[in-house]
């Protein structure tokens, strides 16, 4: 078996206990919310028998261990549940809507690249001039700018006003699919740019001072092939390790951008399902998110030793 595959399955052994932790920390927290899912379901018009009754139907009136002991019997069977709000599996829910925010995170982070590799060569390059100024104030502002109160921005100025991308929705034809995309993928980026365009530039400027840096342009090769391909190469490994942590804090932070532009993903399933007491549904997009974020670390690490042989997979 190969080192990265070896790695890999390693990795995901020792990360079962933090998703088992995730769902019992899911699972115990959805009972302290206030609201009776059988209330919720019925209204508030329902009498009490009639709430009674369902909470007998839908084994709400167990006690929790043994509401968990079937939760989790479920999961190792691959059964994450039926959703009490809208009475179909919980995984069909799920399977639904996943595209659309894997969908959406990846193309997150492709506008992620697109603007912090530029921004942070630029910068790099001339540095403690105008330009490097510039880029450092642009990304301390961009880190404390509400992703929510920008994604209005860009819906008011390129959809309202420009009408060059819906102002919401997904679309039905697989152009409509990546127009939708453009601004809520450009609001997830602009949400993690400031830290990799800082991360980048400090990592470029150490690079610039490099023996091998200094030799390549003795050799005459141009500035600009220096900085991207000797400078940059060598100085995104740590940036492609912070990348990879934006990344599963991105998957996240989908829920408020997808209720922002309108989007049926996971994240507006999982709001939804809260607001209805949906447990089920909840519980499935949780382990969802924790899964994503398990693989998209291991990920990483793989990554980064293919961009830097001298790191070891251990």
């Amino acid at each position: 078996m190969r080192t990265g595959t070896r790695y890999a399955l390693r990795r995901i052994a020792m990360s079962l206990p933090v998703i088992f932790g995730v769902v019992v920390l899911t699972f115990l927290l959805l009972r302290l919310v206030p609201g009776n899912p059988a209330q919720t379901l019925l209204g508030i018009h329902a009498s009490p028998s009639a709430v009674a009754a369902l909470q007998r139907q839908l084994g709400l009136d167990e006690p929790i261990y043994r509401q968990f002991w079937h939760y989790f019997d479920g999961l190792l069977h691959g059964y994450t549940g039926m959703s009490i709000y809208y009475q179909v599996s919980t995984s069909s829910l799920i399977g639904e809507r996943i595209g659309l925010t894997a969908a959406l995170v990846g193309v997150s982070a492709l506008f992620t690249v697109v603007i912090t590799v530029p921004i942070a060569a630029f910068a790099a390059a001339r540095k403690n001039r105008a330009p490097d100024h510039a880029a450092r104030v642009v990304s301390l502002v961009g880190l404390g700018l509400p992703s929510f109160w920008f994604g209005i921005v860009l819906i008011l100025i390129f959809s309202v006003k420009l009408g060059w991308f819906p102002v919401g929705g997904w679309g039905t034809t697989p152009l409509q699919h990546l127009r939708a995309l453009v601004l809520p993928g450009i609001t997830a980026a602009i949400g993690i740019c400031p830290v990799l365009i800082r991360s980048l530039r400090a990592g470029m400027l150490e690079v610039i001072e490099s023996d091998f840096v200094a030799v390549a342009r003795a050799k005459g090769i141009r500035g600009s092939r220096v900085l991207f391909v000797h400078v940059v190469r060598n100085a995104l490994i740590p940036t492609v390790t912070l990348l990879g942590i934006n990344i599963a804090y991105l998957i996240g932070g989908t829920v408020v951008i997808e209720q922002v532009f309108d989007l049926n993903g996971l994240g507006n399933l999982m709001l939804t399902s809260i607001d209805n007491r949906d447990f089920p549904v909840v519980q499935g997009v949780t382990l969802v998110y924790a899964i994503a974020v398990v693989a998209i670390n291991v990920l990483t690490d793989l990554v980064s030793v293919r961009l830097d042989p001298r790191v070891h997979l251990e």
